[in-house]
């Protein structure tokens, strides 16, 4: 495992618990890892930051988050789970079909990502009343091959962070199901009870 010479920094807009960069903030503080949270305002000039990080090589993407890591920049945030993920030595699966499931998993909700920001605008019936059944009944087929909490069974994996923070954005903008999937409603009760999510849920508490 490689060890970051200096205290990795996270770069991610100013969004609450919203978005792609939380995604990385809640790996970051589940696996103990001390870093600076550098925040941006997010409006009608964002193209703008992005724009300027990218100048002084904060972003190679003119997007976010960007993480400063062991003298690298990682963007798109499922990579940088995946490269975390490698680097630490945990949160990977151990067997190709372990990785597999975990990418795969992660793929879908790369999918849910794009249809969800759609909806930041103005809801859709289609999206509320259809997709996030479909998704939800798709990641429901996964967690319940398992005698669970997590994708996994008993061991956390990054997609499960990915996971989450689609069942806690869609609830944030009333998309969510009424009911969601009895494999899921465990997922998340177990996720959200680990020592450092739940303090890290305690203190940004709105």
């Amino acid at each position: 495992m490689a060890t970051p010479t200096t205290t990795p920094i996270l770069h991610y807009f100013d969004l609450g618990r919203l978005g792609r960069g939380e995604v990385v903030r809640l790996f970051l503080r589940d696996a103990g890892i001390k870093f600076e949270n550098i925040l941006y305002p997010y409006g009608n000039d964002w193209e703008v930051t992005t724009g300027a990080l990218a100048k002084q090589g904060t972003t190679l993407t003119k997007k976010l988050p960007a993480l400063e890591y062991g003298g690298r920049i990682l963007t798109q945030h499922i990579p940088i789970l995946r490269f975390l993920s490698r680097d630490l030595g945990r949160y990977d699966g151990e067997t190709s079909d372990e990785k597999f499931v975990v990418d795969a998993v992660a793929d879908i909700y790369i999918d849910w990502r794009y249809q969800w920001v759609l909806q930041l605008d103005k809801v859709t019936d289609e999206y509320k009343n259809k997709y996030v059944t479909k998704y939800y009944d798709v990641l429901d087929h996964y967690y319940s091959k398992t005698n669970g909490p997590f994708l996994l069974g008993d061991t956390i994996s990054y997609a499960d962070f990915a996971v989450y923070q689609s069942i806690d954005n869609d609830e944030r903008i009333k998309t969510l199901p009424a009911k969601l999937p009895a494999s899921l409603e465990t997922f998340r009760k177990a996720f959200e009870a680990r020592p450092n999510i739940a303090a890290y849920i305690r203190e940004t508490a709105a």
